[in-house]
């Protein structure tokens, strides 16, 4: 991973409420262990047509939606089942964040801890966003989790929550093994300072 740095990105929006993970990514696409190549597969049923060419009015295939890196997407974003490819469809479309008024608990751990950024906002930030998008198809907003803000083309500045650990891990592009691996320096030094005891034990 790579680490969340301030950025500046396109915003589209799939504004429907309870799209559970089987819509992000449908079960026939889970044969894989690799995330590479999923971004293709993202929205599958809803971006292309049984003999594969693109719905025109997803709004995913409009002109105008390319190059969007921030998704803002309906209430219960990501319920369903707790597969990770959900995430990694996402990351691998491009999408860097993804702006709902509430995620499902599994999606939001396995983003956290896939580099995407679940961005929680109250319900008129998010009707705004809404609003942005349909009127301006360029629709940029700022997002810099350091600061755990989102800020809008108005210049109004939103905060989001993160959780703490997976806020530090995002900021420094690791995972959960990732921090662990860069404490090893400190783990020494607390391992030499306190060198292990053998117990023992004596029978009654």
């Amino acid at each position: 991973m790579e680490p969340l740095k301030p950025f500046v990105g396109k915003v589209a929006a799939v504004p429907v409420e309870n799209i559970d993970t089987d819509q992000i990514i449908p079960a026939r696409f889970l044969k894989t262990t690799s995330a590479k190549g999923l971004g293709e597969s993202l929205f599958s049923d809803w971006r292309y047509a049984p003999n594969g060419s693109p719905l025109p009015d997803f709004a995913l295939n409009k002109p105008e939606a390319q190059g969007a890196v921030v998704l803002v997407a309906g209430h219960n974003f990501g319920c369903g089942s707790s597969r990770e490819h959900a995430v990694w469809a996402l990351t691998g479309y491009g999408f860097k964040a993804v702006i709902s008024t509430y995620f499902a608990d599994i999606f939001r751990n396995n983003a956290l801890k896939n580099g995407l950024l679940p961005i929680q906002v109250d319900p008129q930030t998010h009707q705004q966003l809404i609003s942005l998008v349909a009127e301006d198809p360029e629709t940029t907003v700022k997002v810099d989790l350091e600061a755990q803000t989102v800020t809008l083309p108005d210049g109004r500045a939103v905060s989001f929550p993160i959780d703490g650990f997976a806020r530090r891990c995002l900021l420094d592009g690791v995972d959960q093994l990732g921090y662990i691996l860069n404490q090893d320096e400190g783990i020494s030094a607390f391992e030499k300072a306190n060198p292990g005891r053998v117990i023992t034990t004596s029978g009654a």
